[in-house]
């Protein structure tokens, strides 16, 4: 079965600070901008969620046709977002919670501004790596 998944980090400001498009499936010229308007749209949800559980990983929050929303908050409000098939819920919360680890390094890193965008490649690297193994 191909898989499509978009992955983004949004900083505490709702500014994305990563993007990426993981997944093997057949890419539509646009399915781009539609993954990003359907994770910007569903920032409001997790806005409501973040403050009512005391929960990291947030799965399933929002649908649309046949794609779900997933999203791991951190400590720092920062939002990973996960838009993907319906699937493997351990394997997406394996993946969030290696990912927070990565990007907990990238907040150490003196020369990182935090809020600014990352453009690491080999944070890129990993983040695709780690999406192989468990999406």
């Amino acid at each position: 079965m191909a898989t499509t998944a978009c992955f983004i980090i949004v900083s505490r400001n709702d500014i994305p600070i990563y993007e990426a498009e993981v997944g093997s499936a057949a890419k539509r010229e646009d399915a781009a901008q539609l993954h990003q308007f359907i994770l910007h749209a569903a920032l409001d949800i997790v806005q409501d969620l973040a403050w009512t559980t005391s929960a990291m990983f947030l799965k399933g929050i929002d649908k649309f046709n046949d794609l779900v929303v997933s999203v791991y908050v951190t400590a720092g409000h920062t939002r990973f977002m996960l838009l993907h098939n319906p699937h493997n819920d351990d394997g997406i919360k394996s993946f969030f919670q290696e990912v927070h680890e990565l990007y907990v390094k990238i907040l150490l890193n003196p020369l990182y501004l935090p809020g600014s965008r990352i453009t690491s490649s080999h944070f890129d690297t990993k983040v695709r790596a780690l999406a192989r193994k468990y999406l």
